[in-house]
């Protein structure tokens, strides 16, 4: 997965999505090439109608979710988890199989974004808690929103610059660097202002919160390992540091924020804001706001386990399970 967000306008100058390549540029690299793929993607979802696009994602979904069986039985175990293991192997699988169509959900709309009328995504958007965004933009010192990868967090972050929001949002490195540049393209032309993760990203989310914006970061996996450990459903794990300390650093707010699939829309939920504070010790209040998040993460989570897009082990446990990849195929 990926993260989504300079103020909430399209960039301008920027050729659409999926246009050619200028003269300059062309190759048989750059036709045959990942940017190429994803390029003629972004076409092709766009070119259909919204319902026989969804439709594609769930073929391309349950075809994904056949073919995987390690990642199938990661995805059952979160799955399993984040129901407090209320699940029987079978349901575990099915549910496993919904995460699946639902993140190939999330990348067809993420692709046919850049040319889907604001107004059809507005007609189709409901949000609880948007006074929580209010009152963060009225303190000035913007906000962290700590989302899950779940639902439709691309169009949610689309949505909210659309209503004024300043948004700017932390985005993992992709390989080879072209594709990088376009997926940060694209995001642009959402309204959103690109972080890229990497030594520099703590300085722009820092300016970014300063300049009063909200600071999309998905929270609940530890790219880099070196995350605070925490109770996150039932067993000890790492989730990352980094948006309790610049919260910290920035007095700024943290929201625990999803947005759901719902039906042909989708449906936010901003959480009330979490407590914020200084003790003198700086290291117990990392660690007990990234708790407070993990808490947070949970329930939202909760609402909707099968839009809950993790498909990497997760805790440790999760790697001593990848001995035995097979999950259960339900009918």
């Amino acid at each position: 997965g990926g993260a989504p967000p300079a103020p909430a306008t399209a960039a301008a100058g920027r050729p659409p999505v999926g246009a050619a390549p200028a003269a300059s540029a062309f190759s048989a690299r750059s036709l045959l090439g990942p940017t190429f793929r994803y390029r003629l993607g972004a076409c092709a979802a766009s070119a259909v109608p919204a319902p026989v696009a969804l439709a594609a994602a769930r073929a391309i979904g349950v075809g994904a979710w056949a073919v995987l069986p390690a990642r199938r039985a990661v995805v059952a175990r979160h799955m399993s988890r984040a129901t407090a293991g209320g699940l029987t192997p079978a349901r575990a699988g099915r549910a496993s199989r919904e995460a699946f169509v639902s993140y190939a959900r999330y990348w067809v709309e993420s692709l046919r974004l850049p040319r889907t009328p604001p107004a059809e995504v507005d007609a189709h958007f409901t949000i609880d808690g948007r006074e929580h965004l209010e009152e963060a933009r009225a303190v000035g010192r913007g906000a962290v929103l700590a989302l899950p990868h779940l639902g439709g967090w691309e169009v949610g972050g689309s949505w909210l610059a659309r209503q004024g929001f300043p948004v700017s949002v932390v985005v993992e490195s992709l390989e080879p660097p072209e594709v990088f540049e376009w997926f940060m393209g694209l995001r642009r032309t959402f309204g959103l202002s690109v972080i890229p993760l990497g030594p520099g990203a703590g300085t722009g989310v820092l300016a970014a919160l300063r300049a009063n914006h909200m600071v999309c970061l998905l929270c609940d996996r530890d790219i880099g390992g070196s995350g605070v450990e925490v109770e996150f459903f039932g067993e000890r794990t790492t989730l990352p540091a980094g948006p309790a300390t610049l919260a910290l650093r920035a007095r700024s707010v943290v929201l625990p924020t999803a947005v759901y699939f719902d039906g042909r829309g989708h449906h936010a939920v901003v959480e009330p804001p979490l407590t914020v504070e200084r003790s003198g010790h700086v290291r117990e209040d990392i660690v007990r706001l990234t708790q407070a998040t993990a808490t947070a993460l949970e329930g939202l989570i909760r609402r909707a386990p099968e839009q809950w897009h993790l498909f990497q082990p997760n805790w440790p446990s999760d790697r001593l399970g990848s001995r035995h990849p097979r999950s259960p195929r339900p009918k």
